[in-house]
């Protein structure tokens, strides 16, 4: 790795230790961003080599790679290593992809915030639930300013943390264009979820709803996500006892590459989960052309627009109505799928990229 003699260009780093060499999440978010911000000539903090850009090594097992003892690594590595990298290259500024600084210290820092669900959903026993109520916030309180995914997440931060809304700049997320696209593929007769099994993601009404469509023998519903022991024989027993076991496709985690072609043949992709922080499936199904059904609470409403079909989350009758209708209307279809792109096209990382630089321009 390469550090320039030239103090004066380090005068902003970024945090990159949490990408992983198959990003998902914040690391996918950094991943797409990082290539947008060179025009402030910063230097990566990474443990990747990236030749067009000043990169400066860190260690490799920082990451969700490492499960909890990545994030562990991190945050000691953040509060002890971080503030020492800071002031040997002689930085005025940090910025993180992930509400991750290190807390009094000297370093002045803007962080992305992405999402406040361990606090709206608490899990027992689970480590973010700590991390989320005393780690963050002090985090948020000691940044020069916050970015975060979508209005509603910058509302929640109001809430949440009592910070003040002009602190927060909300930023909308991306796709990959080249990737996620309308490819012109007969549709089967499937509905498709996407995403991880967690309550919050609402499976156990969407099991319901689809079970009361009227034929529903003559639909699947296929579930692509990671499988998770704590969740998903709940799930696989709860379709047993509605008769639905040979329509219910548990696909477990599907790879990147497949993705878009399971969206383009679906009749809908159903995402009815009771927040996001952004809801990326629904942007990634809309720009293949897929109609969307989603949930009108959160940030979905602002990533889908009036290009989907929204419905209130907690009413089983409301989303069997909205597969009925899609599954019954080839025009509506039709409609939605033009509605979709369109809206898709909206989101760019480019866009993502350069209101994040002008944010962080402000303090260099």
């Amino acid at each position: 790795m390469n550090k320039t003699e030239n103090d004066s260009s380090h005068q902003l780093i970024i945090n990159l230790s949490i990408l992983l060499a198959k990003p998902t999440g914040i690391s996918n978010y950094a991943q797409n961003l990082f290539p947008y911000l060179k025009s402030l000539n910063p230097t990566l903090l990474t443990a990747y080599n990236y030749p067009e850009f000043n990169c400066y090594s860190v260690p490799n097992n920082l990451t969700p790679a490492d499960g909890t003892k990545g994030h562990f690594n991190r945050i000691l590595w953040t509060q002890f290593q971080l503030p020492k990298i800071y002031r040997e290259l002689k930085s005025h500024f940090l910025f993180s992809p992930l509400p991750e600084a290190p807390l009094y210290s000297n370093c002045r820092f803007v962080v992305m915030s992405h999402d406040l669900i361990p606090l709206r959903f608490p899990k027992r026993f689970s480590p973010l639930t700590p991390y989320h109520r005393y780690y963050i916030p002090q985090v948020l309180k000691q940044a020069q300013h916050i970015i975060c995914n979508s209005q509603a997440t910058a509302d929640d931060i109001v809430s949440f943390y009592q910070i003040p809304a002009s602190k927060i700049t909300p930023i909308p997320l991306a796709h990959d264009r080249t990737h996620f696209r309308h490819l012109n593929l007969p549709t089967r007769n499937y509905f498709l979820y996407i995403g991880r099994q967690d309550p919050y993601k609402n499976l156990q009404r969407l099991m319901n709803a689809f079970a009361a469509l009227p034929n529903h023998q003559d639909y699947e519903l296929w579930l692509a996500g990671p499988t998770d022991a704590r969740y998903t024989p709940i799930l696989q027993l709860q379709v047993e006892e509605l008769g639905i076991t040979h329509q219910v496709k548990f696909l477990n985690y599907v790879d990147y590459q497949e993705l878009p072609s399971i969206i383009n043949r679906a009749i809908a992709l159903v995402f009815p989960s009771l927040w996001e922080g952004f809801g990326f499936p629904v942007l990634e199904a809309m720009a293949c052309g897929t109609p969307v059904i989603t949930s009108n609470l959160s940030s979905l409403p602002e990533v889908a627009g009036d290009a989907a079909i929204l419905m209130n989350p907690y009413n089983i009758a409301e989303i069997t109505e909205a597969m009925q209708l899609l599954a019954t209307n080839s025009e509506l279809r039709s409609h939605l799928s033009i509605k979709g792109i369109a809206r898709a096209n909206l989101f760019s990382w480019e866009n993502t990229g350069k209101a994040t630089a002008e944010v962080l321009a402000r303090y260099l």
